[in-house]
């Protein structure tokens, strides 16, 4: 299982990608949560403390390892590397426990715009490709509005591409922006899940703007939530209405990829 959850900055895609990978690890199932969010926030959504996370560091700014795996000296970093770094290790060298889910953090670059072919994207791209089509865990991906760490070659091999939105248009076009770019990857199918429902309105919106088809279900909004946020704690241990609210949602993703 492979699923790459992403969406606009603040619809809540972390807290819907914490509290699946807890599900699933409830289950009894291997499962590995990959940060890629320039955020980077899914720690704590999964229940690790502030002092934990202050001891991981993005692999994407571990330089010596980037330098070692890609083959860039300091004297010629970023002009002569390898484009495809032995990576098979990364995810069981470095991928940290708790609460039954392993916290890969894979950090970002800057790429849009820019065409960055660097040592640092290489090194992510390859991490990626592996953890898609090499891991035999769960995989989930708490990933930004941008797809551009996913290449033709890996984004065909995820199960599922769900997009967190919530009820306005800016997020809306969000999710239309994303299942164009999937698209071009070679993904036909991309799921919508619906966050921060006040009411009927709001669900009146979604199911208005988003075909049957795409949609897995709402998460309302619930303020045992924001206090899990506040307390910088695991929603999964604060919201058990959200919790019951994406248990649903995962069933159908289950049901999808049978």
């Amino acid at each position: 299982m492979k699923i790459a959850v992403t969406g606009k900055g603040g619809v809540g895609k972390t807290t819907f990608s914490a509290v699946l990978a807890r599900l699933y690890a409830e289950e009894n199932r291997a499962v590995l949560a990959a940060d890629v969010d320039p955020d980077a926030n899914l720690g704590l959504a999964l229940g690790f403390t502030d002092e934990e996370l202050k001891e991981i560091t993005p692999i994407s700014q571990m330089r010596s390892l980037v330098s070692e795996r890609t083959g860039a000296s300091q004297e010629n970093f970023g002009k002569f590397f390898k484009l495809n770094p032995r990576v098979d290790d990364i995810p069981q060298r470095f991928a940290k426990e708790k609460n039954g889910v392993k916290l890969l953090v894979l950090g970002t670059i800057e790429v849009a715009g820019s065409g960055c072919v660097c040592p640092e994207h290489v090194m992510l791209k390859s991490v990626i490709s592996q953890l898609i089509i090499g891991e035999k865990d769960v995989v989930i991906m708490d990933m930004e509005a941008g797809l551009e760490h996913l290449g033709r070659g890996t984004a065909g091999c995820m199960d599922n591409f769900i997009v967190v939105v919530e009820p306005g248009a800016r997020s809306l076009q969000t999710y239309q922006k994303v299942k164009q770019l999937a698209f071009e990857l070679g993904v036909k199918t991309v799921k919508v899940v619906a966050n921060k429902i006040k009411g009927a309105e709001d669900e009146a919106f979604i199911l208005n703007n988003v075909p049957s088809s795409d949609f897995l279900g709402f998460i309302h909004y619930n303020t045992d939530v924001a206090e899990a946020d506040r307390q910088g704690r695991s929603p999964y241990d604060y919201s058990p209405s959200a919790v019951e609210e994406i248990r649903a949602i995962k069933k159908k993703i289950d049901g999808i990829t049978k």
